[in-house]
């Protein structure tokens, strides 16, 4: 079985190098590499997409309109059976990750397989700030605000080919609306892999401030609408509770 792993970076410096040799160290013996960058202003990441290039396969260096834009040109690439992203700054969480999706994958016909995820601080890899357990799959938990782990998720191909990447419209929760739209809206078949997938750095786009939190929420509410689905407004409650609940996961697991 054939994966697409997806990396896209902006200016991510060595955390690019972090990421990659992850991605790198892997066991499986059947995976493509896609590195996109957009083409920043920062010469240590132009030094590690050189020092990695040959090992890669494919790497495209442009300008883009954001991170999901770039992840589009990454999936415009994939030719794996399966695709997964690992973005710059975040790890796969060890080197049998892909093998043992393979496996779960091999064994049925799951559209979907997500696992846990270790959210980390940005500055301490080893310092776990949120743990994120992805837990038995129920189409009807996205009522409550819940979705799978976007960067402990990973989807066949197929899925992008029938439904198409991530809506540009969206600055913040394309990840979340694509996710929507593969299992809410089409009812993709999804099956959740208790092991941890990925640890990836606190500090994204809808995590970065109130403002980035209360936007993301506005998106979400947006991603149901363009899907042509009705939302309960409890949900922007429900979406902080379940990070506070992650929190207080992480501190009784030290």
């Amino acid at each position: 079985m054939k994966f697409s792993l997806i990396t896209v970076c902006f200016n991510a410096g060595e955390q690019l190098a972090e990421t990659l040799d992850s991605v790198l160290a892997q066991d499986h013996p059947d995976i493509q590499t896609i590195l996109v960058d957009g083409a920043g202003d920062d010469p240590v990441t132009r030094q590690v997409i050189e020092r990695y290039r040959d090992r890669l396969s494919v790497v495209i260096s442009e300008p883009d309109k954001g991170v999901y834009d770039a992840m589009n040109k990454g999936l415009a690439m994939a030719t794996g059976e399966v695709i997964g992203f690992v973005n710059a700054g975040d790890m796969l969480a060890d080197g049998s990750v892909l093998a043992d999706l393979a496996a779960v994958f091999g064994r049925s016909d799951d559209d979907l397989v997500y696992g846990d995820a270790l959210m980390v601080d940005p500055n301490d890899i080893s310092r776990v700030g949120r743990v994120w357990k992805g837990g038995a799959y129920d189409r009807a938990r996205f009522r409550k605000g819940w979705m799978p782990p976007h960067l402990g998720t990973y989807f066949r191909r197929t899925l992008y080919e029938r439904y198409g990447g991530f809506d540009l419209r969206l600055r913040v929760a394309a990840d979340y609306e694509l996710l929507f739209r593969y299992c809410y809206k089409h009812r993709a078949k999804a099956q959740y892999f208790p092991r941890t997938i990925v640890r990836f750095r606190l500090g994204g786009a809808s995590n970065r401030s109130m403002r980035h939190v209360l936007k993301a929420n506005v998106e979400v509410y947006q991603a149901w609408r363009m899907n042509g689905e009705r939302i309960s407004p409890f949900i922007i409650l429900r979406k902080p509770l379940g990070k506070l609940v992650q929190v207080l996961r992480a501190r009784f697991q030290r």
